[in-house]
């Protein structure tokens, strides 16, 4: 892991990660379409979404076409400039340039200038996903210091979000140990690699709402398709992940409160 790289290389890297970051999220024309079916049934015309890890913001575009407020959390700056540009001027979206965690405070970015989509909070997260063969070529160095605050901390000021989008790298877990109060819905990412980061999250929203009244499906990659779109107890999404593969695909557990009140649930 490369932790001082030269300036040059480092402007180098940064333009090659965001170019990567536009072909892979920005140049498919109908995937616009497909963000707001798949996501529909979670944000509601009228409701809140909090999209943690925005990156170039599809989904923030989606949440706002489907007549949302969003909140989006972003603490990569050249991520952040990128969003400023693009939803400037729209009252509905709410930008802050900053982390997640348990507690607020700051922590230091570890970015992966090629690959940013994998930056991270989690130094767990580089040493057992980055041997992962998936990962091989990735490397990480030491970015900024990030202000970091807490879902608690965002309900209180923007109000509960009927949708939670969690896209951190390793550190889902430790975003989820800043909520206090079970939601209606929400997402977040699992890699084959630290399964276990997600096992952790699925026992934290059980202890957040009560066994069993969480619905569980997965999508993989980008696929934008639930694996079982009824949904199933974190039992049986718990097995699941133990007999993953371990070159399974990464991709989302959603999970939904059938009884809770608010927008349209699966």
């Amino acid at each position: 892991m490369d932790l001082h790289p030269s300036e040059p290389v480092q402007r180098w890297q940064r333009s090659l990660g965001l170019l990567r970051s536009m072909l892979v999220y920005r140049a498919i024309p109908w995937r616009g379409a497909q963000l707001r079916r798949f996501y529909r049934p979670f944000v509601p015309d009228g409701g809140l979404a909090f999209d943690v890890g925005a990156h170039l913001g599809n989904r923030v575009a989606a949440f706002r076409q489907l007549g949302a407020r969003v909140v989006a959390l972003e603490p990569q700056p050249d991520f952040v400039h990128l969003l400023r540009r693009r939803f400037n001027g729209d009252a509905g979206v709410t930008l802050l340039p900053q982390a997640l965690g348990r507690a607020a405070g700051q922590a230091r970015l570890m970015v992966s200038p090629r690959t940013p989509t994998v930056t991270t909070l989690s130094g767990d997260f580089i040493q057992r996903a980055g041997a992962a063969p998936s990962f091989r070529g990735v490397s990480w160095q030491a970015g900024p210091q990030v202000p970091v605050t807490t879902l608690d901390a965002l309900i209180a000021q923007h109000g509960t979000p009927d949708f939670v989008k969690i896209d951190v790298e390793g550190f889902e877990h430790e975003v989820l140990l800043g909520l206090s109060q079970p939601l209606p819905a929400l997402s977040f990412e699992f890699l084959p690699a630290v399964r276990d980061v997600a096992a952790a999250c699925i026992d934290r929203l059980e202890t957040l709402a009560g066994p069993g009244r969480y619905r569980y499906a997965v999508s993989l990659g980008e696929r934008l398709q639930l694996r079982r779109p009824e949904g199933e107890p974190a039992d049986a999404l718990r097995e699941w992940l133990r007999a993953m593969p371990d070159d399974a695909p990464s991709g989302d557990v959603h999970a939904w409160w059938p009884g809770a009140d608010s927008g349209t649930r699966r």
